[in-house]
């Protein structure tokens, strides 16, 4: 099973971050505007992001879970820049780790959610221990990375569903 979700997640993953890696114009293809190629307009690709359908108490617990990760990711971004790594490892551990998993499963219907998403939330986790761990070394390199992929597992959950 892991093999197959790390498989999907790749795979995901790299379509998350090519679409983007750069500005896109509606109406062109990706990339045609970065090469000053002329093109015609193109119909939008389709929406084939799974719906979670969550009552609206879960749908607002998961909204706020959400917009608590995206101000967890600039707190750390933040706190690094500054060179206070305890306070990025904090964070990072308390705000995006599986200690964040395990109060949102608290605030939330996790059975309302599909496996899939469940999958894709920790790896999300996962990601963020895994930055948690590299923060003390203050390598910016390995930090980059791990908070790369930390986003790349925020961006893959967020393109396979939607509310």
């Amino acid at each position: 099973m892991y093999t197959v979700f790390t498989g999907l997640s790749a795979c995901l993953l790299v379509s998350g971050v090519s679409t983007l890696s750069c500005t896109h114009q509606p109406g062109t293809p990706h990339g045609a505007h970065m090469s000053g190629e002329k093109v015609g307009v193109v119909e939008s690709l389709p929406n084939d992001r799974l719906t979670l359908e969550l009552s609206p108490s879960a749908e607002k617990a998961h909204r706020a879970v959400m917009r608590e990760h995206l101000e967890a990711i600039q707190q750390i971004v933040r706190a690094l820049a500054q060179g206070d790594f305890s306070k990025a490892e904090d964070i990072t551990k308390n705000q995006l780790g599986f200690a964040k998993h395990r109060e949102a499963m608290r605030r939330q219907q996790p059975e309302a959610f599909p496996p899939a998403y469940h999958d894709l939330a920790m790896a999300h986790h996962k990601a963020a221990e895994e930055l948690a761990h590299v923060i003390p070394s203050q390598d910016f390199k390995q930090l980059l990375l791990k908070l790369d992929r930390t986003l790349e597992a925020c961006v893959a959950c967020h393109r396979a569903f939607e509310l």
